[in-house]
């Protein structure tokens, strides 16, 4: 049954790798069971309702890429769109938490009749090949920079912005025993090895006491939603700022999964001679629903999750990596406990390792064709140095725009490219 719906033997994958490709991605996300409920709750909403709210709405939105898209992708509410909710709309801007969910509940509506209208395919389908190939790059570098900075060995620095950690710190030497565990069994052909890599370094972390396994309850019933239900404020729905907070989530959410959905789709082999995502309507859709329901059961922006590339560096090439996902979601609705136990410093291997796999694509890339080597090159080096993946796009694509008008190959420059950076560049002035 798996194999016909799913079309295992198309893709050259079987039940097995897909169900360890679907873990190793709900590991490498899993943080999001902690972290969202933390940075929403400063809000003042209920911290217990919000990580019944994360796991829902990433259950089913990644239920909804398994069995309609059927893609090997995940997704969850994004980070970063989470802040923006929480420390600059709530607590910056002044607004109640309940008008900035009623902005991601517009957000989502929008974006489903966007995706029935094509509008979002057609973006994905407007981006030149040699920017999708540097976003895949670009996302590499940046997942390989959020390991390394959640593990402690890339830390902040006022004198130089970033610079490397404490070598005493133990969370640092779990993250490098996880790194050797995957790449020796990578050299060896074997498989699972990122999820290896993790498990690896949760147990080391046990003695060196970065895994706290200290009453350590496996079992506990989901906390109630009721705090956060359909808790929405339409009075501020026609106001300036409104409109504002609208557009900016708009805006992030968009560039944010059509990267993510390009990048990761180039590294697994998905996209097709045109560079084009099969299915990727269906995607979009996801995204769109996930984001809907996340809002009407109380948390921000649901959007496809970069660490699903450690999935796909496992093998998974369809919807049943998704589908796995989605069941760990619903398992850690009853296994809270047991999933977050895990410490950021032992899913970090997975995610540097990833970042190794990513940049394999840097070679469809015309490097001796300065119009195209640049703008891929401004892509991929932006994504980690402005922590975003849409910026990245946003420089790698009006890069490429100005580049080819200015040197004759106007011709190379799609009407969409053209509309859509003008958007860019208005987005820049207001």
């Amino acid at each position: 049954m798996l194999e016909i719906f799913f079309k295992l033997k198309e893709h050259n994958t079987d039940v097995r790798t897909e169900i360890i490709a679907g873990l190793t991605t709900f590991m490498t996300m899993a943080y999001i069971l902690a972290v969202n409920p933390d940075i929403m709750s400063a809000t003042g909403m209920d911290k217990s309702a919000l990580f019944t709210a994360t796991a829902l709405s990433a259950m089913v939105a990644t239920l909804v890429m398994a069995l309609v898209a059927k893609l090997p992708f995940a997704l969850a509410p994004g980070m970063g769109l989470n802040a923006f909710f929480a420390f600059t709309v709530v607590l910056g801007m002044g607004y109640p938490w309940e008008m900035a969910l009623t902005a991601v509940f517009i957000e989502g509506l929008i974006f489903i009749a966007l995706t029935f209208l094509n509008v979002r395919e057609a973006i994905i389908n407007a981006i030149p090949m040699s920017i999708k190939n540097a976003v895949s790059v670009g996302i590499g570098l940046f997942i390989a920079f959020i390991g390394l900075k959640g593990a402690g060995v890339i830390v902040k620095s006022d004198a130089t912005l970033v610079s490397l950690g404490d070598m005493g710190n133990h969370g640092v030497w779990v993250a490098f025993i996880g790194i050797v565990v995957s790449a020796v069994m990578l050299a060896r052909n074997k498989k699972g090895a990122l999820l290896a890599g993790i498990f690896a370094a949760t147990l080391v972390g046990i003695p060196l006491g970065v895994t706290h396994v200290d009453n350590l309850n496996l079992f506990s019933a989901p906390p109630s939603l009721s705090p956060i239900l359909f808790k929405f404020d339409f009075s501020k729905i026609f106001t300036t700022d409104m409109a504002v907070v609208l557009f900016t989530f708009l805006f992030i959410d968009m560039f944010d999964t059509v990267g993510t959905l390009v990048g990761v789709g180039a590294k697994a082999g998905l996209l097709d001679e045109k560079g084009r995502l099969p299915r990727a309507k269906k995607a979009l859709l996801a995204d769109a629903v996930g984001t809907t329901f996340g809002a009407m059961i109380g948390t921000s922006t649901v959007t496809t999750f970069v660490e699903s590339a450690a999935g796909v560096a496992e093998g998974g090439r369809t919807g049943l990596t998704s589908l796995t996902v989605a069941g760990f979601f619903l398992l850690s609705l009853f296994l809270s406990p047991l999933f977050l136990m895990i410490p950021t410093a032992a899913t970090a291997p997975a995610l540097v390792m990833v970042g190794f796999f990513m940049l394999s694509p840097i070679r469809n890339i015309d490097l001796e064709d300065a119009t195209e080597a640049l703008p891929a090159f401004v892509t991929f080096l932006m994504m980690p140095l402005t922590y975003s993946i849409s910026e990245g796009i946003v420089f790698g694509m009006l890069t490429y725009v100005v580049v080819k008008i200015l040197s004759g190959k106007y011709k190379d420059v799609s009407p969409v490219m053209a509309v859509i950076s003008l958007i860019f560049i208005l987005k820049f002035i207001i």
